[in-house]
């Protein structure tokens, strides 16, 4: 015979519309019946102010863990980020459940783009010190011809939809918001006609994790219980149903960085941690980035791998197109039609966008994003340099569905030998890589003293070592998007990076 659990929630639209989704999947799982009872917390009653300024802690949990521990209800669910370094005892965590995506999402009014270039200050709605802190540092490279301009953030509380309506009323020239939110009220019915009203003319940047890193747990649910009920952990097990494997890894390296930071929601330091799973390897790439005790934080690191110790830092080829003397790019003539939704994977396919007027632009990393954005265009989301799988994963949002036609074709620019994993993109060649006539005899004797070798491409490598065979023993690296697959793939012993950065903190420690 089923049975009859009582969920205890908070009363926003987004807490009843999560849990709502979370008691349907628990039916569906278990057989059981279970029905949502609404408790109100400080944190949805004082709105007036930063969660930051207020005084106490545990602002949108506290009343939901009393009621738990007096037995009111039988579970309740979380926003696993609005948890606090300690739980309360005689509480346990019983299920993690799935995210899809982790990201910041800044909505802004389509009228309002191409206004940005006159901006001397542009002003961006949020509460969260982390986002205050890396917004304010590091937002106006992002913005079409916005390099100069003064990010600054003014309060923003209230729910998804009443924050959204502020910047329609012209309160903020932006605003920023976690994605999963919006995305799971675009994937119920009863939010989904009015987030289509709001985010009516509204266009979106999907802030990338290595430069606006999410809060730690950010997009997860956390599902709890008390500890010892009589039913001798029989919920206990029906709710780790709900666990999934690789968010639950991911998010326990956040909240162990975000305890060791010292949590609490005035922490200015956003953190993401992302498993990278393929049939050459599994990795935890962490980004945290921000302000702790009026010191910058910036650490980014790929776990999962060991890397080889230097007594002495050695020699190194950094294989930035700035220091390849080997290969050259020759552009070739594109014509684009008006209106497309452009993939860019390389800075030398930007020309190719002048004068096509894109519905969407994408971009492989955030430099490509930046170079972009300086020469005046609106760039919606970036691979953040992980593989196209990050843009095919973007575009099936439901939320950026409800912004742009996702089911839109999507056409990549990209070399004369590119191809692409993204399903059904048209490739479109914007250049093409030579190796270079005149390569000076010092270049040449730098690359046969080279110990250690960082390849932008499985491409470039292959040109150096056809030129220079003497470096196919040294010791090689590269990112961890498509070339790392590749050099797997051809039993290539390679070491995977984070980025360059973290390979020049590799070479140089």
């Amino acid at each position: 015979m089923p049975t009859h659990y009582k969920i205890g929630t908070r009363g926003s639209l987004l807490a009843l519309t999560q849990c709502g989704q979370v008691k349907n999947q628990l039916e569906i799982l278990t057989g059981d019946t279970f029905e949502l009872v609404v408790i109100k917390t400080q944190g949805d009653i004082q709105t007036s102010q930063p969660l930051w300024q207020m005084e106490g802690n545990n602002f949108f949990t506290k009343e939901l863990d009393e009621a738990l521990l007096k037995g009111d209800v039988d579970l309740v669910v979380h926003s696993y980020k609005d948890l606090g370094s300690v739980r309360p005892e005689g509480i346990t965590l019983a299920g993690v459940t799935k995210r899809t995506y982790a990201h910041d999402i800044l909505l802004i009014k389509d009228e309002t783009i191409p206004k940005i270039k006159e901006r001397v200050e542009f002003i961006v709605g949020t509460s969260s010190p982390r986002r205050i802190v890396n917004l304010e540092k590091n937002l106006a490279e992002f913005l079409p011809k916005g390099k100069n301009a003064v990010i600054k953030t003014k309060m923003l509380r209230g729910n998804v939809n009443t924050r959204i309506q502020k910047l329609r009323d012209g309160e903020y020239d932006a605003i920023v918001l976690a994605l999963p939110g919006i995305e799971r009220l675009a994937q119920a019915g009863t939010s989904l006609e009015e987030l289509k009203r709001l985010l009516d003319g509204i266009n979106f940047m999907i802030l990338p994790q290595s430069v606006f890193p999410s809060s730690a747990s950010q997009g997860a649910l956390a599902i709890e219980t008390k500890q010892n009920r009589a039913d001798g952990g029989e919920l206990e097990r029906k709710l780790n149903l709900m666990t999934d494997a690789k968010t639950k890894e991911e998010v326990a390296r956040e909240r162990k960085a975000f305890n060791e930071y010292g949590g609490g929601c005035h922490l200015a330091v956003g953190i993401n941690v992302r498993k990278l799973e393929s049939s050459k390897g599994e990795f935890f790439l962490h980004n945290h980035q921000g302000v702790l005790d009026e010191k910058a934080v910036s650490y980014v690191e790929l776990e999962g791998r060991s890397l080889p110790a230097f007594f002495v830092a050695p020699k190194v080829f950094n294989g930035n197109p700035l220091n390849d003397q080997l290969i050259c790019k020759k552009n070739l003539a594109v014509t684009l039609d008006q209106g497309l939704h452009l993939y860019i994977t390389s800075k030398y396919c930007i020309d190719a966008v002048t004068g096509s007027n894109p519905a969407t632009l994408w971009a492989a990393g955030t430099k490509t994003m930046k170079d972009l954005a300086a020469l005046g265009y609106w760039v919606n989301a970036t691979a953040d340099a992980i593989g196209d799988d990050e843009i095919k994963n973007l575009r099936s949002s439901c939320a950026v569905a409800l912004m742009i036609d996702t089911k839109a074709p999507m056409i990549v620019l990209s070399n004369d030998e590119a191809k692409s994993t993204l399903t059904d993109a048209e490739v479109i060649a914007c250049y093409k890589r030579e190796i270079s006539p005149v390569v000076s005899e010092e270049f040449k004797n730098d690359i046969r003293t080279t110990e250690v070798f960082y390849w932008s491409s499985f491409f470039q490598y292959n040109a150096y070592l056809y030129h220079f065979p003497e470096i196919k023993n040294k010791i090689h690296a590269c990112g961890v998007g498509k070339t790392y697959d590749l050099f797997k793939s051809n039993k290539i012993e390679v070491y995977p990076m984070a980025d360059a950065s973290e390979f020049k903190s590799w070479t140089q420690s």
